[in-house]
């Protein structure tokens, strides 16, 4: 399917997972292969958000950002201005949208323009300086961990898929949090540096003792960092007020010690 097709069926499901108000209009942020007649007027009919979409960058759509008056430009901080017009498609002038244009440079000649199309009016600077950069962690998080299987479909079959998905996220998750107890260089490493040093680089055994399966790791990075997280974890999560046992092994607790 194309974007302009699946795209409403995938906000339809946003909507029924967050349940937005029609006030609210949450932003959704994507990239210039969203921007189509048809999805704008799809988005702002059918669905409780607003779009956000850089606009085809083309020698006619250029010679138009230049052509817009330099006293409509608004100027932000240095080197960066902005402003906003009303815009609608050729074959549906009835349906406005807004058109939000930032220019980049202190002179004329290194004057640079880019176009976003929003599907109303929101504030230029918060959509462009912040809002929209974000989506960029989108990338970032299919660089990082796509190799724990996001950079492929096994199967058409929705039931499999949605549960290697959530596998896959289970596995981000956990990974994410060490990663953010490790520190640098750790937490900038993709799925595959990761596992190779830290996961295959990491001996130990394995004992229980009592009711609690106690894991000794050997050559673990950041020993000292570690013990504060993962020592007497059972204790840990107590105090958390955290229930220590793990119904999946029989309710045992789990204990790690670094050597």
């Amino acid at each position: 399917m194309t974007v302009t097709q699946i795209t409403p069926r995938l906000l339809d499901l946003a909507a029924r997972i967050l349940n937005p108000s029609a006030e609210s209009r949450p932003l959704v942020l994507a990239d210039n292969e969203h921007y189509t007649q048809e999805l704008f007027h799809a988005v702002t009919t059918q669905s409780p958000f607003d779009l956000l979409v850089p606009m085809r960058t083309t020698r006619k759509s250029t010679a138009a950002l230049k052509a817009i008056p330099a006293t409509d430009f608004q100027p932000r901080w240095a080197g960066w201005a902005t402003t906003h017009r009303p815009f609608h498609f050729q074959h549906h002038p009835e349906t406005p949208y807004c058109q939000l244009v930032e220019r980049s440079g202190e002179n004329p000649p290194s004057f640079h323009y880019k176009a976003f199309l929003a599907s109303r009016y929101r504030d230029e600077v918060l959509d462009l300086a912040i809002h929209y950069p974000q989506r960029w962690h989108i990338e970032e998080f299919f660089n990082v961990y796509q190799k724990l299987g996001w950079q492929r479909a096994g199967t058409l079959n929705l039931n499999i898929r949605f549960a290697q998905m959530s596998l896959a996220l289970v596995a981000q998750t956990v990974c994410n949090q060490l990663r953010q107890r490790l520190g640098e260089p750790f937490a900038t490493w993709d799925a595959p540096h990761f596992a190779s040093t830290i996961f295959r680089g990491i001996d130990g055994d394995i004992r229980v003792t009592d009711n609690t399966i106690l894991v000794t790791l050997y050559n673990a990075p950041h020993p000292e960092t570690l013990k504060q997280h993962y020592e007497n974890l059972p204790q840990i999560l107590e105090h958390q007020h955290l229930d220590p046992r793990i119904p999946w092994l029989y309710n045992f607790k789990l204990d790690f010690r670094f050597r």
